[in-house]
């Protein structure tokens, strides 16, 4: 197909294989989509491209189970989507004026630095305050825009808490259901939204179905440990990648 064309065979594989297991980590996790998948895109594709792929497949995967996540979030789930919309426009703008290097690298060492928050977590007692609330919305818009990624804040938030699993995962999903959306009316906006990347987000959605649901098939068969061990270890991949293709 034309917009195939575009791309040569190794990127196409590379953009298949990081859907699908972004997605399973998803299912398996509630979150680590974006924070997976734009590090290995960025590889593949210019980081604003890989940016704006993602937020397209976010937004498909999100839409898919949104009844769900409305049923189960948490109410500042809301609040920080809507503090995610306004802000993420302004990281958008950074990714544009940043040369594609230095962006692969940042967008490599944010995905990074996340997880080794989250493996060492510690449970916080009580509900956060609005200046929490909304610094947290604040660092995830611009991060939604700068790396396609709102869950390096969004992520401790709430797994740091003694929340239901149900209510944390739902919240979390919501987010960063919403979130992309930003960034596609930013690029748009900016006139740099190149549209043959829905079509490819929409041929790539059969990947990201097929991980996302095997993801929820197997998850809370693996300890909480292995899962983060894992994932950081695949992060810091991504980190090594990123020098690497900048010798």
């Amino acid at each position: 197909m034309e917009i195939l064309a575009a791309y040569t065979p190794g990127q196409i594989a590379a953009v298949l294989i990081a859907a699908f297991g972004s997605a399973f980590v998803r299912g398996l996790t509630g979150f680590g989509m974006a924070i997976l998948l734009v590090p290995v895109l960025a590889l593949a594709l210019p980081p604003v491209e890989a940016v704006l792929l993602a937020n397209f497949l976010s937004i498909f995967i999100g839409m898919s189970e949104i009844r769900r996540l409305v049923r189960g979030a948490e109410k500042s789930a809301w609040i920080i989507s809507l503090i995610v919309l306004v802000t993420a426009p302004l990281g958008f703008m950074a990714l544009f004026w940043t040369s594609p290097d230095a962006a692969r690298l940042t967008i490599a060492l944010i995905a990074f630095c996340a997880f080794l928050v989250i493996l060492f977590p510690s449970k916080a007692h009580g509900k956060p305050g609005a200046l929490v609330t909304g610094g947290v919305g604040v660092i995830s818009g611009l991060m939604t825009g700068y790396a396609g990624m709102p869950g390096p804040p969004v992520v401790p938030f709430y797994l740091m808490r003694n929340l239901p699993r149900e209510t944390a995962k739902s919240s979390m999903m919501l987010i960063f259901t919403i979130a992309p959306f930003a960034g596609l009316a930013a690029g748009a906006m900016m006139g740099i939204l190149d549209w043959r990347l829905a079509v490819l987000a929409i041929l790539l959605f059969p990947a990201v179905l097929a991980g996302n649901a095997l993801g929820d098939r197997v998850s809370g068969r693996i300890s909480d440990m292995a899962w983060s061990t894992a994932v950081g270890l695949v992060l810091a991949a991504a980190t090594i990648a990123a020098f690497v293709r900048l010798i």
